[in-house]
C-alpha cells in the first residue's frame, strides 16, 4: 500500500473536499481522485461516498480512519528512528497558553539557532489534555503543569518554576491590604478550569472571602491588562513575563501562601527525538534563568 495515498484519504476526510485536499497537497483534483481510486481497489471496498463536490466516508471509510491515524504516526516514528535527518527535522510540541507569552519565544529562539531546518508544531491545550497527548505519542514533549499526581517511570519530567498566587492590582492601590482589596474591589477571575484559577479559588474559600466578580477569563496577560486599566483585581500565579513590562501592576503577595504553581516540561523517557527534545529542555532552562 502507498503511504501517500493513505495520507491523501486521510486529508480529504478532514477538509471534507478533493478539491481541497488537491490544492494543500499541491496537486489536481483528479490526481486525487486516482489515488483514492487505487486504494479503493487495493483494500476491495469503497471509503468515500461522494455528493456533489463533498465527500464524507463510508463505514469502511470511518473504521479505516480511526486506524489510519495510528498507522501514519508509527511510519513516521519509524522513518525518525533509522533516519537522522528526519530524527531532526520535525517536533510535535505542545503549550498551555501562559507558556505561549512567557519562556516559548525564547525557548524556541535558541532551539531554531541548533535546528535551523527543524519544523516544530505547535499545539495549545490545557495541561490534562497535553500530558494525555504526550503519553499517547500524538505529542513529543509539551511545557505544562505538573499533574495532580505521580508520574509514571515511563515519564520524565523538569520543573521550570514555582509560581506563588499573587494580588493583581492597578498600580494606584499598591499601598492596600492584599485581601481587603479582594473582598472590596471589582473581581477579575482566573478561570477556575485552569490549575491556578483552581488553586486561587481554592484559597478565596480557606480564607472565606466571596469576592464582586466582574469579569472570568484564561488569559494571563488579558487580566493584567485589565486591572492595568483600572477594571478591578485578580488573585493568579506569579508568571513573572515580558508582557508585565509597561503596565502600571502591583503584585502584592499573600502571607498565608499554600499554593504554588508547578510549571514545566514533560516527555517520554524513551524517544525517537531525544535529541531534539533535550535541546528544547536546555533551551527552557536558560530562558527561566533570564527571566
Amino acid at each position: 500500500m502507498e503511504t501517500s495515498y493513505l495520507k491523501t484519504f486521510v486529508l480529504v476526510v478532514e477538509s471534507g473536499s478533493m478539491s481541497e485536499a488537491a490544492r494543500r497537497l499541491e496537486i489536481t483534483p483528479a490526481a486525487v481522485a486516482h489515488q483514492l481510486r487505487l486504494l479503493e481497489r487495493e483494500l476491495g471496498t469503497r471509503l468515500l461516498a461522494r455528493a456533489g463536490r463533498t465527500v464524507t466516508p463510508t463505514e469502511a471509510g470511518h473504521r479505516m480512519v480511526e486506524r489510519a491515524g495510528a498507522i501514519l504516526r508509527d511510519l513516521g516514528n519509524l522513518k525518525a528512528a533509522i533516519n537522522e535527518e528526519a530524527a531532526a527535522g520535525e517536533l510535535r510540541l505542545g503549550a498551555i497558553n501562559t507558556a505561549l507569552h512567557s519562556v516559548m519565544p525564547e525557548m524556541l529562539a535558541g532551539f531554531v539557532k541548533a535546528y535551523p531546518e527543524a519544523r516544530v508544531e505547535i499545539r495549545t491545550a490545557l495541561s490534562p489534555e497535553l500530558y494525555d497527548a504526550v503519553l499517547r505519542n500524538e505529542l513529543d514533549v509539551a511545557v505544562c503543569l505538573h499533574p495532580p499526581f505521580a508520574l509514571p517511570k515511563t515519564m520524565c519530567w523538569e520543573q521550570l518554576c514555582e509560581e506563588p498566587l499573587v494580588v493583581m492590582a492597578p498600580q494606584r492601590l499598591a499601598t492596600r491590604d492584599a485581601q481587603a482589596l479582594l473582598r472590596d474591589e471589582p473581581f477579575i477571575r482566573y478561570n477556575r478550569q485552569l490549575g491556578g484559577g483552581k488553586q486561587a479559588d481554592a484559597w478565596l474559600r480557606k480564607k472565606g472571602i466571596v469576592p464582586h466578580e466582574r469579569f472570568e477569563l484564561s488569559s494571563l496577560p488579558a487580566i493584567a491588562m485589565l486591572v492595568d486599566r483600572g477594571l478591578g483585581v485578580s488573585l493568579a500565579p506569579d508568571a513573572s513575563v515580558p508582557w508585565w513590562r509597561g503596565l502600571r501592576v502591583a503584585r502584592l503577595p499573600l502571607a498565608d501562601q499554600p499554593y504554588r504553581r508547578r510549571f514545566g516540561i514533560i516527555w517520554p523517557r524513551a524517544s525517537v527525538r531525544a535529541r531534539l527534545i533535550q535541546v528544547l529542555v536546555e533551551q527552557a532552562r536558560q530562558a527561566v534563568a533570564r527571566r
